[in-house]
């Protein structure tokens, strides 16, 4: 007992689909071995609080209901950097070591913390200062993060997406209209290109590619004048910015800016350009907050497992990924450094062209 290892597990950043199917997974290979899981709420904020927000993980709180959830059960932050923390007084401060100070306490031989490419590199930070052993888990909606074909979260939200194209669609054909479904994606368009191809869009925007709106009211028109069809589908990236190049972002509380809007901006303007009826639907948060799909389940599963065996052969600062149906790992650093986002000579680009979607260019 006295060789028993201990390590922790986080959640950081957006919640998405699969979460709680990895930390299952690590719950399960880590207690295969004899180990205590510690599971920190939270993320990095359960580190501030003092005491220290955590509970221990048992195989016996995760039967096979859990990975059927959506969110995380032990919470999670995408607000405050650590390393420059906005304090009530509206000031910053550095709050890194009060973070490692807390992780020592806890004793643990390992942590594991599950995110996107902002929380690695957090703590990828606080673990080369605090001298601490890490290992990722890559978690994003958006697919962004370098390194993986797939992220937890990435395969439900197209999903969510797709379907409601599904449903848009036919209300779309009953009423004559063009229908615009804005989705969530912060500065790639993987999501809705990828939603768009499966859904049967007619437009797909995306910030990657710079668009004109005549040539999507063009594409829109010759779909009814050309074609004998009544509806037209728009999917639209939230990253898009407007025919000047400027981001459409709401303010929320304490002054923080999010991405959201454009959809409504060119349901104006494709019905002022057209002349046809349009209605824009915003997905939002439905494509986080919802149960994982098979796809995800099994994601998080290889990856919980993975993440523990990369601990027990002490291979630290790697992030688990997935390359050619197989789980890999590779350096956290390279993981951060390289960014997915639509590769333009790609095969989605190249597919969407050859279905004759327009792309906006």
């Amino acid at each position: 007992m006295a060789n028993k290892k201990r390590i922790g597990i986080l959640t950081s950043g957006g919640d998405c689909a699969g979460l709680n199917a990895a930390i299952r997974s690590v719950v399960y290979a880590a207690t295969n071995l004899d180990w205590e899981v510690i599971g920190i709420e939270d993320g990095t904020a359960g580190l501030l609080s003092r005491p220290m927000r955590y509970k221990v993980l048992t195989r016996g709180m995760f039967d096979t209901t859990i990975m059927r959830l959506g969110g995380t059960i032990l919470g999670t932050t995408n607000k405050g950097n650590p390393f420059r923390f906005l304090m009530p007084d509206g000031s910053f401060k550095d709050l890194s070591d009060d973070i490692i100070a807390g992780l020592r306490e806890l004793k643990l031989d390992a942590l594991i913390g599950i995110g996107g490419d902002g929380s690695m590199d957090i703590l990828r930070r606080l673990s080369q200062q605090g001298k601490f052993n890490l290992v990722g888990i890559p978690k994003t909606i958006d697919n962004d993060l370098g390194k993986t074909e797939s992220s937890l979260g990435f395969e439900t939200a197209v999903f969510v997406a797709t379907e409601a194209l599904d449903r848009l669609q036919p209300t779309a054909a009953s009423h004559d209209r063009v229908m615009v479904l804005e989705v969530m994606g912060r500065d790639a368009g993987n999501i809705a290109i990828t939603t768009g191809i499966a859904g049967g869009a007619d437009v797909i925007l995306i910030p990657e590619i710079p668009y004109s709106l005549d040539k999507v009211a063009q594409k829109i028109i010759s779909i009814r004048e050309n074609e004998g069809r009544n509806f037209a589908l728009v999917v639209v990236s939230e990253a898009v910015k407007t025919v000047d190049g400027k981001a459409i972002k709401v303010e929320h509380e304490g002054g923080e800016k999010r991405y959201g809007g454009i959809g409504h901006y060119l349901g104006e303007l494709i019905a002022e350009k057209t002349g046809f009826e349009t209605r824009v639907t915003v997905l939002g948060h439905v494509q986080r907050g919802c149960a994982p799909i098979a796809s995800d389940r099994l994601l998080a599963a290889a990856f919980g497992v993975h993440a523990v065996e990369l601990v027990a052969a002490g291979k630290f600062d790697r992030m688990v990924a997935w390359s050619n149906r197989s789980v890999i790992d590779v350096p956290i650093k390279d993981a951060i450094a390289s960014y997915q986002a639509v590769d333009l000579n790609g095969t989605l680009v190249r597919t969407a062209r050859s279905l004759g979607i327009c792309l906006g260019d």
